[in-house]
């Protein structure tokens, strides 16, 4: 999708990508798509999100003022656990994107969806990144996983199994579970941000469901196109940057070795299934009206 954004045509990106926000050239309109999407999503997303996803939501005040200015929540998002967000002007090179979390940097597209867009986009936008990624920014273990995350990616290109890092990002970053007391819940931003995903991810009779395995989930396949056909539970985030503490060295000399990929529908002999899904979505076409018919 081509970016339509006169503020971003106009500024040449610094060596690591970044541009300035200009919060004070957002449009009204652009301040009111930002306004509609976030009230739709928080009501979609009632019972549904993990705790600290909503934490996070107050800490920052994402719902004040239309699109959020990047130097007023970096100041809250900074006391709290050091992080900043930094603007850029699309998808960035690998390698910079992961120095950037190493940094704790989270990097946030400026520009945001059209109203004629505004439940599917390829490439992420600022609702996405900043409602979607942003809140859990502000809990000390998540942001710990996001930056241990950044520092294992510079390292995975140099055994070139950046595919293998970007799967564990795929299924928690971005489309995470996780088990809580009030039942099984979401954390990953892909969801959050995503009207119909939410209720997909939940309440779908599709979908596998299966407990965490990092060797797992890095040899999973996944799809970026339509809702997925897999998702993966943790029980919390301390199990999360558990997992990523330990050397990843043998973890990256067994998968350059290994040509094996597990396919999107594979329940493996080894598997904590939560839900063995029917598959019934994507037997019927994913995306197409009738396969939303099934859901």
């Amino acid at each position: 999708m081509a970016i339509d954004d006169p503020v971003i045509a106009a500024q040449t990106p610094a060596a690591d990508f970044s541009i300035e926000q200009r919060w004070d050239q957002y449009t009204d309109d652009e301040h009111a798509v930002w306004k509609f999407l976030y009230e739709r999503q928080v009501k979609v997303l009632k019972g549904r999100a993990v705790h600290e996803f909503y934490d996070g939501l107050d800490a920052l005040n994402l719902n004040d003022g239309g699109i959020p200015d990047f130097d007023i929540i970096n100041t809250s998002l900074q006391d709290l656990t050091g992080w900043t967000v930094i603007s850029v002007p699309h998808l960035i090179p690998d390698d910079i994107f992961f120095e950037h979390l190493a940094r704790r940097r989270f990097p946030a597209g400026r520009f945001i969806r059209t109203r004629n867009r505004l439940d599917y986009l390829r490439e992420p936008d600022i609702f996405h990144d900043v409602f979607g990624h942003v809140p859990l920014l502000t809990q000390p273990v998540f942001a710990d996983y996001m930056q241990a995350y950044g520092e294992g990616g510079l390292r995975a290109l140099k055994y070139n199994c950046l595919e293998n890092l970007a799967r564990l990002y795929w299924y928690t970053v971005e489309f995470g579970l996780m088990n809580t007391n009030e039942g099984m819940n979401i954390y990953g931003a892909g969801i959050l941000s995503s009207r119909t995903e939410t209720v997909f991810s939940l309440d779908s009779r599709s979908p596998n469901r299966i407990h965490f395995d990092l060797g797992r989930i890095m040899q999973t396949d996944y799809r970026i196109d339509d809702f997925q056909q897999v998702y993966f539970v943790i029980n919390s985030f301390e199990e999360l940057f558990e997992a990523t503490q330990q050397d990843f060295g043998p973890i990256y000399d067994y998968m350059t070795k290994s040509d094996r990929v597990h396919g999107l529908t594979d329940i493996l002999p080894g598997d904590r299934v939560y839900a063995r899904g029917t598959q019934e979505y994507a037997r019927q076409g994913g995306r197409s009206a009738k396969a939303r018919q099934a859901l």
